[in-house]
């Protein structure tokens, strides 16, 4: 539950930037109990905190999930990454939602095939049959190894994590209505995913619309600071200075309302964050809200002790074997 100080924090800072841009009174008044309206009346209550560490701790200690299914160690969001994470010792997997022209849930991380198969072209163009013909292993560091591997749907990479008993964290890169009517089949036909499984998405959209179809599934949002106006190294988005500056101040407003406003209304259970913002006072701050931190994506074993010993909370991976490039 959000504090009582946070209460008080969030509605002072609206009522004082909502006076200084109307310098009136009354329509700051009005907007301020508008906000408090329609976050008593419309967010979700935050699933039971003993189901939600089930989730996220199905074993003692930090969690170790392979990003993408391990993209490193095997091609990203296949069925033998899943088989490879297991076999390394992941605690879950993160698979990345998508959809194919004909409407059919696959695991894809982009909006094309280019970067990971042998083919060209959008999702939104390529139906299920289409996608089936192409080599997910194509463009692998380890393609020989793994060469044929196919796109698989999300149904069957699902019974794959069920069978190897692995955490799924199911990241909705877009799509929130047809995301959210997939992933309530999927929680109906499996319902061992209730305490396996959690839905993930850099779109509050996503999650909200989540909770709206089934308010008993356990949900996170992920973000990273700044990445509107800049890269995941650091370095400018927009070589315009004014869309740099005007993106660097939506980036101030997405993240203020990222932890004061967003989290609460769709009432997650995790909040997963880019490795460089965690620290010891950041995750002590969430831990007061009743959510969990989880870091991506860390990928030296420098760091992966630095989560397991000190700062103990969950890190999502490329790779379980092995140091490898950072991920942004």
């Amino acid at each position: 539950m959000l504090q009582m100080g946070d209460e008080v924090t969030l509605y002072s800072v609206v009522f004082v930037v909502v006076l200084l841009g109307t310098r009136s009174p009354i329509w700051t008044t009005v907007l301020t109990v508008s906000l408090y309206l329609f976050l008593a009346l419309f967010r979700f209550p935050q699933v039971p905190t003993s189901r939600a560490r089930q989730v996220l701790h199905p074993a003692k200690g930090v969690s170790e999930v392979a990003h993408r299914g391990g993209g490193h160690d095997a091609p990203e969001n296949t069925i033998v990454a899943i088989r490879e994470a297991s076999k390394n010792g992941a605690t879950g997997v993160e698979l990345d939602l998508e959809f194919s022209a004909d409407g059919v849930p696959i695991l894809m991380h982009d909006e094309t095939v280019d970067r990971t198969t042998n083919g060209l072209g959008p999702l939104s163009q390529m139906t299920l049959s289409d996608l089936g013909r192409l080599d997910a292993a194509a463009k692998h560091r380890l393609k020989d190894k793994f060469a044929g591997e196919k796109i698989p749907t999300l149904d069957e990479a699902v019974e794959e994590c069920i069978k190897l008993q692995l955490t799924i964290y199911f990241d909705v890169k877009g799509h929130p209505d047809e995301a959210a009517v997939a992933l309530k089949e999927l929680y109906k036909k499996h319902p061992v995913l209730y305490n396996s499984s959690i839905v993930c998405s850099f779109e509050p959209r996503v999650i909200y619309k989540m909770r709206q179809s089934d308010p008993e599934v356990v949900t996170a949002l992920t973000h990273r600071p700044w990445s509107l106006s800049r890269l995941g190294d650091g370095s400018p988005r927009f070589s315009s200075l004014w869309k740099h500056n005007w993106m660097t101040l939506m980036d101030i407003v997405f993240d203020w309302a990222h932890h004061h406003v967003l989290w609460k209304l769709c009432g997650i259970s995790a909040f997963l964050i880019q490795k460089n913002f965690v620290s010891v006072d950041y995750v002590q701050y969430w831990a007061q809200r009743g959510v969990e931190v989880v870091a991506w994506t860390v990928n030296t074993k420098v760091e992966k002790e630095y989560y397991q010993e000190l700062l103990q909370v969950n890190y999502i991976t490329d790779s379980l074997v092995e140091d490898c490039e950072p991920h942004y």
